[in-house]
């Protein structure tokens, strides 16, 4: 799996990236389909604190691409609360997809 990140006024971290690439890396594990991951991260210019820092993570998967994003205090929080989007939305996939 390739996993690609982008980040949009912020720092690039590494120690961020390795947070990000363990997760995604238990999602393809568990679902092997998955050919890509896009991660992006981002700082919004918004008045409430609790929601600045946004990850979205779009993946390339058989069908239409699956895609979640949020946005939290801090990237990890962000990051954590995505992956668990897209566990939901791969579940539904695994369920729907049929073996020939």
């Amino acid at each position: 799996m390739t996993v690609n990140y982008e980040y949009d006024g912020v720092t690039a971290s590494p120690e961020l990236e390795e947070y990000v690439k363990g997760k995604l890396d238990k999602l393809f594990n568990k679902y092997e389909f998955i050919v890509r991951a896009d991660v992006f991260f981002k700082t919004e210019n918004t008045s409430d604190r609790n929601s600045k820092m946004k990850t979205s993570i779009r993946l390339s998967a058989p069908g239409p691409r699956l895609f979640a994003e949020t946005a939290t205090d801090s990237f990890h929080k962000s990051s954590a609360d995505v992956v668990i989007a897209l566990e939901r939305q791969l579940e539904k996939r695994k369920g729907a997809m049929q073996t020939h």
